[in-house]
């Protein structure tokens, strides 16, 4: 055979590779353009990197018109403009579901969707029983440019930029340590029968904070809202669940319509229990932060100095909150230096 020169060579060895990335490239695009990632642990970490153009969320919040819920909200709101363009994060808009049934005073404020609250005395006092009846009608009757949702609460503040933690058709949620399907078969077994599954198919959850595709939540959300109103229908049920019930009621709904959560630890912080903040995106200040002067949680026992957001359920939180005594952890430091740094900014904050 006659010699081939290296010219022809490279020639041949250029082509070939050219053709392998186009072939490449054709079948990422062929992937991701449909975007059903059935296995949320093989898919990329961020969906910008192959080009994905639907990836942001839409952040909503429910709430009521009480001064407790409000002067949260607008926290919440501020932080969420603080971050919302920060290097990582993937957020959309931002709507307030009001289900107070008209509107209020931070409507110029906060953008708002107003709905109906539930038929008076169907809640039984429980009025955490109106979010899933206010996502059905968000969902039902709003325009939502995004493609997924983030379920939050008005004590939610975003400490780090959050990116899309969903993975196409996988919500990502928070597990909660104490929903502990398992602990109450017979009960969950009323809502979540044998035929469907082992009770290790419902994820510890809550539907907060939970980053959800919009298709998805819109099969979930009416089973959601009618098992919640099943669940404090039933004496049993009302008295396991507690607080809780709703959040035990999205989880079931969620597994009867076959949805795994991508559990996602960092999701979330819960202070004075979580002490470092870290990589972690959203710190809720759920729980009560009682120390002594020493540094030292007192928890259960009112501390000398304290910071609880129920002590403020009439008027908004007070400007220039005392820091809180060398020794107490990062996470409450940072807790009242943020609320402190909103309630600066935030215009007619002792007024409106």
């Amino acid at each position: 055979m006659k010699r081939v020169s290296p010219l022809l060579l490279v020639l041949l060895v250029l082509g070939s590779f050219f053709a392998t990335y186009n072939l490449l490239t054709m079948i990422i695009h062929s992937k991701t353009s449909s975007e059903e990632w059935d296995d949320p642990f093989l898919m990329p970490q961020n969906l910008n990197e192959f080009g994905g153009s639907k990836s942001k969320y839409h952040v909503a919040v429910t709430a009521t018109d009480a001064p407790y819920i409000q002067w949260q909200c607008r926290i919440m709101y501020y932080w969420y403009k603080k971050v919302r363009d920060m290097p990582g994060s993937e957020m959309g808009k931002f709507t307030r579901i009001l289900h107070s049934g008209k509107p209020d005073s931070l409507m110029e404020e906060i953008p708002t969707f107003v709905v109906d609250p539930l038929p008076e005395g169907l809640d039984r006092g429980y009025i955490v029983l109106n979010r899933p009846w206010a996502f059905v009608q968000w969902l039902e009757k709003a325009t939502i440019d995004e493609e997924y949702v983030l379920m939050a609460e008005p004590d939610h503040i975003f400490v780090n930029p959050l990116p899309n933690l969903a993975r196409g058709k996988s919500p990502a949620g928070f597990p909660f340590f104490y929903i502990k399907p398992s602990d109450h078969e017979t009960v969950i077994r009323k809502y979540y029968p044998e035929e469907k599954g082992s009770l290790m198919d419902i994820d510890p959850i809550g539907n907060s904070p939970v980053i959800i595709r919009k298709s998805v939540l819109e099969e979930i959300s009416p089973t959601w809202m009618n098992i919640s109103l099943r669940m404090k229908d039933d004496p049993a049920t009302d008295k396991a669940f507690g607080w809780v019930l709703e959040m035990y009621a999205y989880a079931v709904a969620s597994a009867l319509h076959d949805v795994r959560h991508i559990l996602r630890e960092d999701f979330m912080l819960q202070p004075p229990w979580d002490e470092k903040i870290g990589k972690k995106f959203i710190l809720h200040y759920t729980y009560g932060c009682d120390y002594n002067l020493k540094g030292e949680l007192t928890y259960g026992k009112i501390g000398e100095w304290r910071f609880d957001k129920r002590s403020h359920l009439s008027e908004p939180i007070p400007r220039n909150l005392s820091l809180p005594p060398p020794g107490v952890p990062e996470s409450v430091v940072r807790l009242v230096q943020m609320v402190n740094e909103a309630t600066a900014n935030i215009p007619n904050w002792d007024t409106l």
